[in-house]
This record gives structure tokens, C-alpha cells and sequence, in this order.
């Protein structure tokens, strides 16, 4: 039975990526700190669909504590590691700046360390579409742009996945950075829009729609992230013997490396986003229009082309089902 390590496993998509691979009949080695960043019942109930098979051990680290991140290593001997924990948010990373360089970057160079001292067949870790930034050319590629991160944020998820070649070129280890298109869905995080406006328009409160709502986003439901994750995982990226230095590609290179998109590859505007929640929760929201937020971006569209090209797969759950599914288990959760 082959070991993986996901770190992450009380988060939204590290949860669901480790039960996943539980069903699949994986031995799951499960790492994370249990921080307060948001609700931490919501994060032991999610730990709580893990904890019941034999086939599953938990390590509450912190990813910034160095040794103990070798230990589980060390102990642990993964065949393959799923890096999925960090600091989330775009807003939050313009107040607590530290937390972000404290977990995505010394904690990534840790999880990088560890990989270097026992190696793995492959390292699969969470990017994000913030990296994209200030472009505008749609649908968003890999292949091009990602280089004008406009939160913090972002600019630690573009650290990392410079960090991740880096190791990939000095140490020949294989990486794959997935860059994730907001993803939502059962389960999900309180600080996302979904819970936000759920929970808003249940309790009669106004819905925040900053830029006035004029936003546009390629949501991507929890089970189209998770069968992606899963299915790159076991398809290593291989070094890129006629990879051009010249023009070069910033989503392969002559290491074994590489960045991919995980998307639904459908740009869907904010208000269509929030008709999806009013029909699902027969209720209309009350709104509220404000300014564009610092650090955001207008607009999301992934190109999904590597991802089919590697795995035969491509995400086309549709928002109305998706945030339906996440209705029905918030109201199931809550008991509202």
C-alpha cells in the first residue's frame, strides 16, 4: 500500500483530497496544525470523516517547525506528497503579511526539505489563480503571464512555485504547482464568498458585492478540484529535454516541473453566482454595493488544456449544481 502525505487535511481541499484517497485504498499520512485562521470545530468535524480508518495517521505540525516536519518524514516515508495547507486568503494577507511568509514560505521550504532528504515519486502542491494578477488575456494560461501578483497573498504562491523549480533543477525532484480557480462546494471555508452569502441571506443581512458586484469568477466545485489533484498526482512531470531557455515557457522546463490550471474553465459573473444561491435557498438576498477591494482581481478564466492533456479530465460541474449541493449540506451542518 503506498504512503501519501497531504498536508492540509483539516482544510476544504485537503480534507476532501485525503478521503478521497482513502476510497481509492491509499495509506494516508495527514498533516496539519488545526489553526484558528477560522472556525476550528468546522475543521475537527472535517477531520472527523478521516479519523475512522485504519488507514489513516494524523500529525498536528506546524508547518514552520522545521523538525518536526523532518520527523514526519523521517517516521512517515511518503511515496508521494500533496502539499495542500497554507495560510488562505487574499484580504487577510494585507494585515497579518507575516503569516503568509511564516506558513507558505519557510513552511514550504520545509516540506521542500523534506522531500530533498527522502525523496518521493512526485510533489503536487496548491498555487492559485491570484497569481495571475494583473492579467487581463483570457482564458488564463500557464503558458503565459503569472508574473504581476497584486496581494501578498499571491506573491507567496508565486514564491513557491519559483522555490519548487528551483528544487526541481538542483535535486531532480518532480513538482507539480496546480494553480486552483476558486474553488467551493460541501464543506467549504467561512472566510469564501459561498458560506459568506449563505449564511448573509439566511440570517437577513446584507450580501457584500464589492466592485458593485461586477466581478467574474471560474468557480471550480470541490470534486472536479479533487479529482484533478488526485489524478496529477500519479503522473510525474518529466524533464523537458528540448525545452527552449530562450523562449521560455513558464510552465515546464528542462527539470522535472511543471504548472497547471484547475479550473472550470467558464467565467460566471458574481450576481449569476448569487441567483444560483437565492434559487437554492428560495430566498432573496439584500445587497450591498461597495467599492473593489485592494489585492483583488475582476475577473478569473482558466485554460484547462494541460490538465486534460495529462489526465483526461476536465472539471464541468455547473455552478447551479454545485452551490445547490452546498446549500443542502450547509442547511444539513448548521440545522438552519
Amino acid at each position: 500500500m503506498e504512503k501519501i502525505l497531504v498536508t492540509g487535511t483539516a482544510g476544504f481541499i485537503g480534507n476532501a483530497v485525503a478521503l478521497r484517497l482513502l476510497e481509492l485504498g491509499y495509506h494516508v499520512i495527514g498533516l496539519d496544525a488545526v489553526t484558528d485562521y477560522y472556525d476550528v470545530n468546522l475543521k475537527e468535524n472535517r477531520l472527523k470523516r478521516l479519523q475512522g480508518s485504519n488507514h489513516f495517521e494524523e500529525s498536528r505540525v506546524y508547518l514552520q517547525d522545521r523538525d518536526a516536519v523532518m520527523k514526519v518524514f523521517a517516521e512517515a516515508k511518503p511515496d508521494y506528497v500533496i502539499h495542500l495547507a497554507a495560510q488562505a486568503g487574499v484580504r487577510y494577507s494585507l494585515e497579518e503579511p507575516q503569516s503568509y511568509v511564516d506558513s507558505n514560505v519557510t513552511g514550504f521550504l520545509n516540506i521542500l526539505e523534506g522531500v530533498r532528504a527522502h525523496p518521493v515519486k512526485h510533489l503536487v502542491y496548491a498555487s492559485t489563480s491570484s497569481v495571475f494578477g494583473l492579467d487581463k488575456d483570457m482564458p488564463l494560461s500557464p503558458h503565459k503571464g503569472g508574473n504581476h501578483p497584486v496581494s501578498f497573498y499571491a506573491a507567496t504562491k508565486k514564491a513557491n512555485e519559483a522555490m519548487a523549480h528551483s528544487y526541481a533543477h538542483l535535486f531532480s525532484i518532480p513538482c507539480t504547482g496546480l494553480r486552483f480557480f476558486t474553488v467551493y462546494g460541501p464543506w467549504g471555508r467561512p472566510d469564501m464568498a459561498l458560506f459568506k452569502f449563505t449564511k448573509a441571506i439566511l440570517e437577513d443581512k446584507p450580501v457584500p458585492l464589492f466592485n458593485g458586484g461586477n466581478m467574474v469568477r471560474d468557480f471550480t466545485y470541490i470534486d472536479d478540484i479533487v479529482e484533478g489533484i488526485v489524478r496529477v498526482s500519479f503522473v510525474p512531470p518529466q524533464a523537458d529535454a528540448e525545452w527552449d531557455a530562450v523562449a521560455a515557457d513558464p510552465a515546464t522546463s528542462s527539470a522535472p516541473y511543471r504548472i497547471c490550471n484547475i479550473g472550470n474553465n467558464e467565467p460566471v459573473e458574481l450576481l449569476t453566482y448569487l441567483a444560483a444561491i437565492e434559487k437554492a435557498l428560495g430566498k432573496t438576498a439584500k445587497r450591498e454595493l461597495l467599492p473593489f477591494q485592494p489585492g483583488d482581481v475582476a475577473a478569473t478564466w482558466a485554460d484547462v488544456t494541460d490538465l486534460i492533456d495529462i489526465t483526461g479530465f476536465k472539471p464541468q460541474t455547473s455552478v447551479e449544481d454545485g452551490v445547490a449541493a452546498f446549500v443542502k449540506w450547509y442547511r444539513e451542518y448548521y440545522g438552519v
